[in-house]
């Protein structure tokens, strides 16, 4: 079975300046529509798939089972169980949040996520970027929507970029989505806004050693204004911005 995106969603989508958009029809792989579609998810992961798309982020990260997967800064855990059904018994997840995300909304959902050994191919990483805990042998690493909130946390940038690009196995993925902020904004709007420039992710991941491999459209909103801050009820909530979906490589 294949699963043929129709035209009317992707008729929502916009190109960007480098960009690998995908096409109308667009073959995802089974095991992540399986993944999202399973009957076991919650109902409110199931509300939040209409505006984040996790079977087009996933297939265009190229998660397939077996893999070894990092989903770091994994909140409550919403890209981790799809993650740990896409790779299957054969894989493997790494959930890792540091203290903020934690004591802010983290941890209450996602110790319920993962009671009674639920989810039983993923480890819990309650650590902070300096003894992350990581093994060296991922096949990917994902970080969604949390790279503007490290000026903020005080988290080295580089020290981080660093830390991932150890954990990837050659050839590995290193897979980062974030809510965009206006040209020339880099990173001063990740506590006001939760924003950030993309052309700054890009920079400082490439400059760790990374290979931008590709972007996508994805996510890409042509309307959003990039003045208001994510949490707005105003403006439909983070999950109606536009977000940049950058795929990196470690040579």
């Amino acid at each position: 079975m294949r699963f043929l995106l129709a035209s009317s969603l992707m008729a929502l989508l916009s190109a960007s300046c480098v960009v690998a958009p995908l096409p109308i029809n667009h073959d995802i792989d089974d095991p992540i529509l399986a993944a999202v579609s399973h009957p076991d998810r919650m109902e409110s992961d199931r509300e939040r798939d209409q505006n984040r798309h996790p079977a087009l982020v996933l297939d265009f990260f190229g998660i397939k089972p077996g893999m070894i997967v990092g989903d770091i800064m994994a909140g409550d855990g919403y890209y981790t169980e799809i993650l740990s059904r896409t790779v299957g018994q054969d894989g493997q997840v790494y959930c890792q949040n540091t203290a903020i995300p934690l004591r802010v909304f983290a941890d209450a959902p996602l110790t319920a996520r993962l009671l009674g050994n639920r989810l039983p191919n993923v480890i819990r990483l309650d650590t902070e970027f300096e003894d992350a805990g990581l093994p060296t042998n991922l096949d990917a690493a994902l970080l969604i929507r949390f790279y503007h909130d490290f000026e903020w946390q005080k988290v080295d940038r580089g020290v981080f970029n660093a830390l991932v690009f150890k954990s990837l196995n050659t050839g590995g993925v290193f897979g980062v989505v974030d809510h965009h902020a206006r040209e020339g904004a880099g990173i001063n709007e990740g506590k006001r806004l939760h924003r950030i420039e993309a052309d700054l992710v890009r920079k400082e991941i490439e400059a760790a050693g990374f290979v931008f491999e590709a972007e996508s459209n994805i996510l890409f909103d042509p309307e959003d204004t990039l003045d208001w801050k994510i949490f707005s009820s105003d403006h439909g909530g983070q999950d109606t911005t536009s977000r940049f979906v950058y795929l990196f490589r470690k040579p």
